[in-house]
């Protein structure tokens, strides 16, 4: 199946007649930035979406090229991958499916000039510039255990519900909740399984594990995704009140869990804000506007600065908390 077939792409120029607030100067041809995500179809990414072109708006002379392949594959990133560097985009933005797997064809796109960073879920270090993390890594690990322990005083059992095996943050964020579960003498993690960021896998998913742990107490889903679907299964289970669904999520999405019972409380950064500062440094950086470092402090717009680590990461805010007595203020926000 054809490229063209296989993958539809978003995209959006946005021209103003002056120069941004982050100091662009106008050129003859728009600064072309492409936002990666991990597939079309996923309201986080779309909610990133508008972010992006929030930036470009602000920006101006910017187009941004939204695309991704059809579901979160490596392979479908690759192919996209490809098509940008035969466009000769300016800047890529990855949100990537495989850390690994999609190293090569950024090289190739680093190597033709094209300027690539990673956000929401990194690349290795060698294939792009930095790594927006939506959050400290750590912050975000301690956060989704205490969601499900905060409603747990007496100790329970919980179960983790990620995205794919291979997704960098999900894997970071996990490694970062068992590294503290010390602080939580009570909880027992008895099982990890994944749905592949996909609705109707991480749904089986979820009533799987209320089969085969009929005493679980929590079910934590990193991932936008996961926790909708896990919400559902346990409303269609006939659950709610027993097994509370908590970790991250946006409020447009998890509205009707927090009105149902079947989640008390989740967290999540604005992706909006992710995909504002995701396109504003990819602009400093396609414009020899900033340079990327280890301790570099390079401009986000309204987001303020991102100061990178040794490793060129940087965090962009901290993650919070959506519950019933938040819920209706952002459910029409994002």
């Amino acid at each position: 199946m054809s490229i063209t077939r296989r993958i539809f792409t978003s995209t959006v120029a946005a021209l103003a007649l002056t120069a941004g607030t982050s100091g662009a100067m106008a050129q003859d041809d728009p600064v072309r930035i492409a936002l990666l995500v991990k597939a079309l179809g996923i309201g986080f990414f779309e909610a990133a979406r508008d972010g992006a072109m929030e930036a470009a708006e602000e920006l101006g002379n910017v187009e941004v090229i939204y695309t991704g392949p059809t579901d979160t594959t490596a392979e479908g990133q690759i192919e996209v991958i490809n098509s940008l560097i035969a466009q000769g985009v300016d800047a890529i933005a990855i949100s990537a499916n495989d850390p690994d797997a999609v190293a090569p064809a950024l090289r190739r796109a680093q190597q033709r000039g094209i300027t690539v960073i990673s956000w929401d879920s990194g690349v290795a270090e060698d294939a792009r510039e930095l790594h927006l993390a939506p959050s400290s890594d750590a912050l975000i690990g301690n956060t989704i255990i205490k969601l499900a322990a905060d409603h747990l005083p007496d100790g329970g059992q919980v179960a983790v519900l990620s995205a794919t095996s291979t997704s960098t943050n999900q894997n970071t964020w996990i490694a970062e909740m068992n590294a503290v579960m010390g602080d939580y003498p009570g909880i027992e993690v008895v099982a990890t399984v994944y749905g592949d960021d996909l609705a109707d896998k991480s749904y089986r998913e979820a009533t799987g594990l209320m089969q085969t742990y009929p005493d679980l107490d929590a079910i934590i889903a990193p991932t936008s995704v996961g926790i909708v679907a896990a919400a559902r299964a346990v409303e269609d289970a006939g659950k709610v009140g027993e097994v509370n669904v908590t970790g991250l999520g946006l409020p447009s999405e998890m509205a009707s869990a927090i009105d149902s019972g079947a989640s008390q409380s989740f967290a999540i950064w604005n992706p909006i804000d992710l995909g504002y500062s995701a396109t504003v440094l990819a602009y400093n950086l396609a414009t020899d506007a900033a340079e990327a470092g280890p301790g570099a402090t390079i401009p986000m717009g309204r987001m303020g600065d991102l100061t990178l680590d040794d490793s060129g990461t940087g965090a962009m805010s901290d993650p919070f908390t959506y519950d019933a007595s938040n819920i209706e203020r952002f459910k029409d926000v994002f």
